[in-house]
Order: C-alpha cells, then structure tokens, then sequence
C-alpha cells in the first residue's frame, strides 16, 4: 500500500478507536514517525493528511529540515536527545517530547533563554519503572511539575510515554490508564508554566488501546512507512 492509502487506513482505525471509547476523533493528533525514511517520503506523509511530524535522531532533522521535509506541519523531537545536541534542537523543532531527566531540563531551559525564546516541552514518563529506559517516574513527574515556573525558557505541555514491549493486545492498557490519571491530576493543579494539552502515547501496535485510554497524541511510523531497514548503509 502506498504511503497515503496508510495514512487513510490509520484515519479509519483512529475514528473507529475514539467512537469506541465515545471520544470525538478530532481530539487525537496522528503524529508520523519519520525516523529513516527521506525528505520525499515525509513530505509525502504530510500530503497524505497526516497532523505532525517526528523525529528521532537530531542527524536526520539536520539533514531533513533544510529540504523542506517538514514544511505545513509542527515538528517534534521524539527520541532520546544527549546534551551535547541540545543546541541542534531547541528552536529548531515545535515540541521536544523527550525530556527524560532534570540535566536535559535545565540544559533546554537555558537553550531556549539565550535564544529568547520559550520551548515547548512533554515529560517522558518511565510508566513501566523499567531499568534499561530513561524518564521520570510519575511521582518525580507530579513534583516536578509543580516547579515548572523555576524554567522559564520551557512551557510544559503534558506527557509522553514508551510503555513495555508488550505480547498482546491489550496489555499495555494499564501503562496507557497509569499515565492518563498522571495526567489528569498535574492538569488539575493549575501549576504555573504548565498546560497540560497532550498526551503523547500509542504507536504502530498499540494505538487503539492508547486512544481508548485517553491518547490525544499517537506516534506512527511502521503504519506508514512500512518497516524499517536497519541493515541499510
């Protein structure tokens, strides 16, 4: 199937999802993972209707963004982004997702203030407590918070989230239900410096459970593109 036959085919998947959970499918932003895939092929996901785009490694939004790969949409910065790079992305990108620890907080704070700007940011939540992975815990989320007026070069906007790899449909639910109640009680507090507007969770496998859940932000890549080569040079 071609890359706009996909993205008809998720649009479908995602009304069917939110008219399930009784939600208005309107409120769910399809996000395309552009992760390997070349300026054409984004521009050919945006033309296919997709709302946002994201990438993952700063070489490739480097390489892509001055050939117009992202032009008419926002973009995001979804993947794990070390310090040293910071500079590449802030301002550069509409929303960074993955601001995992307080070192990359800071470190975006002061970015985006020495530019004169303020960043949008999400708080990547480690919902699943695993070892091997960065990102708050949502007690950590829930303060920190609370302190988002001591960043004045970031404006928090919700959340994001990887739960585990799960064997079944249906099994990251709870993870999806975990971070939905996170959310809905930082939204709550009225916390300076934070608007809660997204709830970035839910990819290729897992979606529809994601927006079930109270997903208004899902990030598809395979859905679209089709598998990924890893063995390419």
């Amino acid at each position: 199937m071609s890359i706009s036959e996909n993205v008809a085919s998720i649009r479908a998947r995602i009304r069917a999802a939110a008219e399930a959970a009784g939600r208005d499918p309107g409120e769910i932003t399809l996000l395309a993972a552009t992760k390997m895939n070349d300026a054409e092929r984004v521009r050919e996901a945006i033309a296919a209707g997709v709302d946002a785009c994201g990438e993952n490694r700063v070489q490739e939004l480097v390489q892509k963004k001055p050939l117009g790969a992202y032009e008419g949409k926002p973009l995001h910065f979804i993947g794990h982004l070390q310090l040293n790079k910071v500079n590449k992305v802030v301002g550069a990108v509409d929303v960074i997702q993955s601001v995992d620890r307080m070192e990359l907080l800071e470190a975006v704070s002061q970015a985006a203030q020495r530019r004169g700007i303020c960043q949008k940011i999400l708080l990547e939540i480690n919902i699943g407590g695993e070892e091997q992975k960065s990102g708050f815990t949502p007690e950590q989320a829930l303060e920190l918070a609370s302190h988002m007026g001591d960043y004045p070069g970031v404006s928090l906007q919700g959340l994001m989230a990887i739960p585990p790899i799960s064997e079944k449909k249906g099994d990251n639910c709870k993870y999806f239900e975990k971070m939905r109640n996170l959310f809905v009680d930082i939204q709550e507090k009225k916390y300076d410096n934070v608007s809660m507007v997204c709830l970035s969770m839910g990819m290729t496998d897992d979606f529809e459970d994601a927006i079930a859940e109270g997903s208004t932000m899902i990030r598809v890549g395979t859905a679209i593109f089709g598998a990924r080569n890893y063995n390419k040079s």
